[in-house]
């Protein structure tokens, strides 16, 4: 959306960002695993000596696959009673095939 607008401000075609995206298919459990860990867990790359941060905005919380983590921590701007505003996994890969390439991860788990 946004490259479209900044062509059309610029009156030009084609890529706005062509180094800012690379496209592979994650094909094993272990592949999918490492994913999420960076997903999650890649503020640790910078800061790897604070404790584990509270992004009010995050729903990072909400992730049923965290070793360490408070089961019952809700983000702040979720009601309580109201539901959780993510979708689940479709494909078994995301929604349990990755624990078969390591498990949980931690909160402490600095990605690869």
């Amino acid at each position: 959306m946004l490259a479209r607008r900044i062509n059309g401000a610029r009156g030009t075609k084609g890529r706005v960002f062509s180094d800012r995206y690379h496209a592979r298919v994650l094909k094993t459990p272990t592949e999918v695993r490492n994913a999420l860990c960076y997903v999650l867990n890649n503020w640790r790359h910078h800061r790897s000596d604070q404790p584990w941060p509270t992004d009010p905005f995050s729903s990072g919380a909400l992730f049923d696959g965290w070793i360490d983590a408070d089961a019952e921590a809700r983000p702040a701007w979720l009601d309580d009673g109201e539901p959780i505003p993510i979708a689940r996994p479709k494909r078994w890969l995301l929604r349990e095939g990755w624990r078969r390439g390591g498990g949980a991860i931690s909160t402490r788990e600095v990605p690869g």
